[in-house]
């Protein structure tokens, strides 16, 4: 929705409510909500078509430029939801293969155009730690708590962890997580870098809200788009020089545009930008320059 339609309609503000979710926006803001605290938000299908929805709605919506994620109640995610006993993890179906819910948000969030903070204000176990691998930036409440505890359920690590967690921590912090399932506090997750800083449970919002205003207020959205992806993306890149050679054709095909206009004339006027540029209809050429990985079972 473009960003004076968006105005328009919301007046800045709009909250939509899904069956495990609450997505409210305003000022540029969208703040995601897991709502299921009476089970400290136990992540299950609905939360994953819920969370898959919201996070379309922000990437079709120009009026939003940064996505923050919580939890209600004293939890972020405490995992799956395990009431279905010893059958939670028997996907077994005949001739079918079983594609990892949690995986399918972690992927979602990977891809999308708007930065992702994670503001973890409680215990966040399984698929509740692994899903916020993706977001860029994490901030955790003190009373937040982590576990990777697959291996104590006897399942493996899902949510595309395997690929994420290693990135985030290195490999050696990460299989020690893994490996022990054991559950820690925030201080360990904030010395291995996992969290980029601790707050007192009432400070925690504030501050996610406060780096999401700086980059709402001051940066240019097709910036800050293609900077995302492009960094996530070069992870995966063997040698420098693709960082290289992509950078040198995005900047050929946006450096003369409206944005970098602006940023140069607001910095020399010593004035706030304020840039025109729109995700929904003014990405460069170049975009998307990668091939979208499709879901197959593996091996085939």
């Amino acid at each position: 929705m473009p960003e004076q339609d968006y105005e328009r309609e919301y007046g800045q503000k709009y909250e939509r409510a899904y069956e495990t979710v609450r997505a409210e926006a305003a000022d540029g803001i969208l703040t995601v909500t897991l709502n299921r605290p009476e089970k400290l938000n136990a992540f299950g299908p609905q939360m994953m078509h819920d969370l898959l929805d919201a996070l379309d709605a922000a990437d079709a919506d120009d009026g939003i430029r940064v996505v923050v994620v919580t939890g209600a109640g004293r939890g972020f995610c405490a995992g799956a939801d395990v009431s279905s006993g010893r059958s939670t993890f028997d996907h077994r179906t005949a001739g079918a293969w079983h594609r990892d819910t949690g995986g399918r948000v972690a992927l979602r969030i990977f891809s999308c155009t708007k930065p992702v903070i994670a503001a973890i204000n409680g215990p966040a176990a399984g698929v509740g730690a692994s899903m916020t691998l993706p977001m860029d930036i994490r901030l955790a409440s003190t009373s937040a708590k982590f576990g990777f505890v697959f291996a104590r359920r006897g399942i493996v690590p899902e949510s595309a962890a395997s690929w994420f967690l290693p990135r985030a921590v290195g490999m050696q912090r990460a299989m020690e997580w893994v490996a022990t399932g054991r559950v820690f506090g925030p201080d360990e997750a904030l010395a291995a870098g996992l969290v980029r800083s601790v707050h007192p449970p009432e400070e925690l919002l504030p501050a996610a809200y406060e780096l999401a205003r700086e980059i709402a207020d001051n940066t240019s959205a097709i910036s800050v788009a293609l900077s995302r992806q492009m960094m996530w993306r070069m992870l995966g890149e063997p040698h420098p020089m693709t960082a290289h050679r992509l950078d040198s054709r995005i900047m050929s095909q946006i450096g003369g545009g409206p944005d970098p206009t602006e940023g140069v004339e607001s910095f020399l006027a010593k004035r706030s930008p304020e840039f025109p540029g729109r995700v929904s209809k003014d990405m460069p050429p170049v975009y998307p320059w990668w091939q979208d990985e499709e879901f197959r079972p593996f091996g085939e």
